[in-house]
């Protein structure tokens, strides 16, 4: 059997080994993880879909809350991680256990204000997140067993995170994919064995985040390659909050976005049909599969870039970046052809009942999948600024392509109908690119004249 290795043999590792083999190693559990959880958040679209159009459009509109949620997770998780791995690179271990302490802590505790703070204002809460009257009784019988999981939620995805960025993206993986596959057993269960609708969907889901929260802990606490958590290292400063949000922000811009680009599309979703927010919801179910694979291999990317950073060697941070790339633009070149060939039976596995969801959710995909490999290249140019501690850089690119979204989708569809909506977000792809193409140019500069950011 193979030892384990101690937190400093990973550490050298990080720092040694070819970054072509250290990415791909790290990124086969993280793609694993972010599999199941898009497939269990799959799973609950297709199980929800089987009673209803309306039942399928509430979980569409809840998923933009459960985004938000899922922000401030990795915010928090990513910027203590990166901070933490860096610290690591450079030889601080006490200070890098301070930042685990402080994330562990922190997003519980985020996770219980969210969950009153939702629960208290949750009728208007529907109908703000983009709800229509048909759609908000099932919303809220799905929002009101979700809110319960937050404070398990937000600590499942940073434990993830703080695992990935010690190299322990295994261990983190272990407990994701156990809670996702869970889920997926207990969603029939509980939806049609116990007869609870869209919240047995709700409940399923709280449980197995909260199985994902225990097995992770659990990792931590008892593996001689991870840190362990500590309530007496929990000492935050706010030098230390800081620098979280200074490398978090990203991630949270990114989430948030995201979560208001769905909330907003929702809306203007809503006079065109419950059919028309019910396509969008699966069409963006199915779409965050594909993503999940890109940020899954990006994600192998960033210990060894913030490690790397950290110890201040450039040339191997410049060369996993361009492996990032290469390697996320063969897997949305494959998922771009099939979405194409095959929109139609995508969109009829969840919906075969509804004609309308299925001829208008093809549409969106096909609109949606034809610039997806341009995402190989925002994606990874988020992820190399992000680990790279360029704040303001992430926090811009990670914005973007929401941010050009929103005012496409409240411009277009009084235009030219519901073609405004499908337009929107392939330009906003496009636009992004280019962008995205500028500011890395300037990243890789830096670097080559070894100029760190602290």
């Amino acid at each position: 059997m193979k030892k384990a290795l101690t937190q400093e043999e990973r550490t050298k590792q990080l720092l040694t080994e070819p970054v072509d083999k250290l990415i791909t190693a790290l990124a086969i559990p993280s793609v694993a993880s972010m599999l199941i959880t898009s497939i269990y958040n799959m799973a609950d679209t297709y199980f929800v879909s089987q009673l209803g159009t309306q039942a399928s459009g509430a979980v569409g509109i809840i998923f933009s809350l459960m985004a938000m949620v899922q922000a401030f997770a990795f915010m928090i998780g990513q910027g203590a991680g990166n901070n933490m791995s860096r610290a690591l690179g450079a030889g601080k271990r006490e200070l890098a256990e301070k930042y685990v302490a402080v994330a562990f802590f922190t997003e519980f505790f985020v996770g219980v204000v969210l969950a009153v703070f939702s629960y208290a204002f949750l009728d208007k809460l529907v109908y703000w997140l983009g709800s229509t009257d048909t759609i908000a009784p099932y919303a809220k019988d799905y929002a009101t067993y979700i809110c319960i999981g937050f404070p398990f939620i937000m600590s499942s995805f940073g434990l993830n995170n703080i695992l990935r960025f010690q190299g322990n993206s295994t261990l983190g993986a272990a407990g994701m994919m156990t809670g996702g596959i869970l889920n997926m057993v207990l969603d029939p269960l509980f939806i049609f064995g116990f007869k609870l609708g869209t919240a047995g969907a709700a409940v399923a889901t709280t449980v197995s985040q909260m199985v994902s929260f225990i097995i992770m802990v659990y990792m931590c606490n008892t593996r001689p390659s991870s840190i362990k958590i500590r309530i007496s290292n929990f000492k935050p400063t706010l030098n230390m909050y800081k620098r979280i949000l200074i490398i978090g922000l990203p991630s949270l811009a990114r989430q948030s976005i995201m979560s208001i680009t769905t909330i907003c599309f929702n809306r203007a979703a809503g006079p065109f049909g419950d059919a028309c927010i019910a396509a969008s919801s699966i069409v963006n179910k199915f779409l965050g599969l594909i993503i999940s694979v890109v940020i899954g291999i990006g994600q192998g990317f960033q210990p060894v870039c913030a490690q790397n950073i950290g110890a201040k060697q450039s040339g191997r941070v410049i060369e996993a970046y361009r492996f990032l790339v290469k390697a996320s633009f063969m897997v949305t070149i494959g998922f771009c052809v099939i979405s194409l060939i095959f929109a139609g039976p995508i969109i009829t596995a969840f919906r075969r009942d509804d004609a309308e969801v299925i001829r208008i959710g093809a549409m969106f995909l096909r609109a949606q999948a034809a610039t997806l490999p341009l995402f190989a290249i925002i994606g990874s140019t988020n992820m190399l600024t992000q680990s790279a501690g360029y704040g303001v850089k992430a926090t811009i690119l990670s914005s973007l392509k929401g941010l050009l979204i929103i005012p496409f989708v409240m411009i277009l569809p009084p235009l030219i109908g519901i073609y405004g909506l499908i337009l929107a977000q392939p330009v906003a792809d496009i636009t992004a690119t280019v962008i995205a193409l500028i500011v890395i140019r300037g990243v890789i500069k830096n670097l080559e004249r070894g100029i760190y950011v602290r």
